[in-house]
């Protein structure tokens, strides 16, 4: 800690409700946080190197939706911070949905185990601990791991997430943006991906080259690249994240009979080493909420609040066009009543726009050990209101379970800088037992409606149910494609908006003509309810 922060004050003033007298400058930053409605609660103030509990830190329940970021670096705590913030919302009748990178947040769902780590942690920031667990529903992408299976159809994916996952470059990007314009306009439904190849594969025939040529057409080596890329991701066992019954995200805002908010938690300890695709489906979770959500302004409480963690996996390699689209959803998405809070190791792994956006913020304890942390701990400062404490002191010095915190307050202003000794989760801190997790799994009332795959007919069936028995090439295609090619080719306009619709995505957003025309910010289409 720094002189200026353990020096003792000249004066010293009595806390209102307190036993004891607060340091002036400890006063003062609790006053920031002595807020008068609804409020989750994080901790006890620290100063001098004393943890003072009748300084309580806190973040008003309605600033929820106003985001938020969780840093550190690894074993500060930030899955714990996770887990006490997604309890206390749950315990208000806000839903939660968290992603459960490392496969430990299932406990969530079962009772807290007392010992004296904990005991020691309650008596030290008054806090009156019960052993609780909280209503929970448990999903896995693509049904790999313990979990309700989650689906998108390539269709509802779009083309800049799907571009994302495939790691196509920004031509590719847009001929794929392309692909699915022309699918869209001829009602050819991509469900999985073998129907995103067969259209691939049409586009590129004789036939199907004629198709495009009015709107710049496909090349044969970028279509080489995207069906190379398909076979590639196919290998790596994704085939089973697209296909239907696709996920309603809805599920996601459902509370409990006892009125406690649903806590959604998706593993993804089976993809955590294919972070691209998992970073990429939770975008096209959340930005499947946008579409859906009305417009609700400043709520009592939020209708969700989605936690990414490991959030830089998001934004490595990213296209300008899929930042651009994460910046503009994060901005807009508040209205619509959803918190979106952030975790990661320093808050430079977020883009600058996307962190101008987060009102809340939990800082863990940071290293310092090489050129590069030290860079990054200055700049981690920066982010920073000004602050009684040296932060860059602070932060190296932080223990497990501390951390420096500042929120919006009620009236959506800053709150002054507080080191914070946070509270125990009262549920428990490890994982569900397979056996056990399995059983709730199994018991749940989704699990009927989307455990069971289904393939319909789409795309590739329309494609290709007139070839011959056998066939194979993208030429034999020709019969089955010309009774789509009798339509009314798309108009100006449309072709227009197909081909340059990234661009033209960002003009349009917010307006009616803008909801009507484009697929979405990310280029998802709607589903059909």
């Amino acid at each position: 800690m720094s002189d200026r922060e353990t020096m003792p004050p000249a004066t010293t003033s009595e806390a209102p409700g307190s036993a004891r007298a607060l340091p002036r400058e400890a006063l003062e930053i609790a006053s920031g946080y002595a807020f008068t409605g609804p409020a989750l609660d994080l901790g006890a103030l620290m100063w001098g190197g004393e943890c003072l509990p009748d300084a309580q830190i806190r973040i008003p329940l309605p600033m929820l939706n106003r985001h938020g970021l969780v840093a550190g670096a690894t074993g500060t705590g930030k899955t714990k911070t996770l887990q006490l913030v997604a309890e206390q919302l749950s315990a208000q009748g806000v839903p939660v949905f968290l992603a459960d990178i490392k496969g430990d947040l299932s406990g969530i769902s079962a009772a807290g185990q007392p010992n004296d780590k904990v005991r020691e942690r309650a008596a030290e920031v008054h806090q009156e601990w019960t052993p609780t667990g909280f209503p929970a529903e448990f999903y896995a992408l693509g049904g790999l791991g313990h979990g309700i299976p989650v689906r998108a159809t390539v269709t509802s994916f779009g083309p800049v997430l799907l571009a994302k996952v495939l790691q196509l470059n920004q031509t590719q990007e847009q001929s794929l943006g392309l692909i699915f314009h022309y699918a869209d306009q001829k009602g050819l439904d991509l469900v999985d991906l073998k129907d995103l190849r067969a259209v691939v594969a049409f586009l590129t025939s004789d036939e199907g080259r004629e198709e495009l040529k009015g709107i710049g057409g496909l090349s044969t080596a970028t279509a080489g690249v995207i069906l190379r890329s398909l076979t590639a991701f196919e290998a790596q066992g994704m085939a089973d994240f697209f296909g239907e019954p696709e996920f309603d995200t809805g599920e996601f805002l459902r509370t409990a009979d006892d009125g406690r908010g649903i806590v959604s938690v998706l593993e993804l300890a089976a993809v955590q080493d294919r972070p691209q695709l998992f970073s990429t489906f939770l975008m096209w979770l959340l930005a499947d909420l946008f579409h859906d959500l009305p417009e609700v302004g400043d709520a009592e409480k939020p209708g969700l609040v989605f936690f990414f963690d490991e959030a830089h996996l998001l934004f490595d390699d990213a296209s300008k066009a899929f930042l651009d689209s994460i910046t503009q959803t994060v901005r807009l998405i508040r209205s619509k009543g959803v918190g979106v809070f952030f975790v990661t190791q320093t808050p430079k792994d977020v883009p600058s726009d996307v962190l101008a956006q987060l009102g809340n913020r939990v800082q863990h304890a940071l290293r310092a050990f090489t050129p590069d942390d030290q860079k990054a701990l200055k700049a981690t400062v920066k982010t920073f209101p000004n602050s009684a404490y040296d932060l860059e002191e602070l932060l190296t010095g932080l223990g497990t379970g501390e951390a420096v915190v500042t929120v919006l307050g009620e009236k959506g202003a800053p709150t002054p800088v507080a080191a914070t000794r946070l509270r125990a989760p009262e549920s428990l801190m490890g994982p569900v037992e397979g056996p056990a997790l399995d059983e709730a799994v199994r018991s749940s009332p989704l699990y009927g409606r989307y455990a069971q795959a289904v393939d319909r007919e789409s795309a590739y069936e329309k494609l290709t149910s007139d070839q011959p028995a056998g066939a194979k090439g993208p030429d034999e295609m020709k019969e089955a494609a010309r009774a789509p090619k009798a339509k009314p080719q798309p108009s100006v306009v449309e072709q227009v908006v197909g081909s340059g619709m990234f661009k033209s995505l960002a003009r349009s957003v917010g307006t009616q003509i803008g909801r009507e025309i484009t697929r979405s910010l990310f280029g998802t289409a709607r589903r059909r309810r």
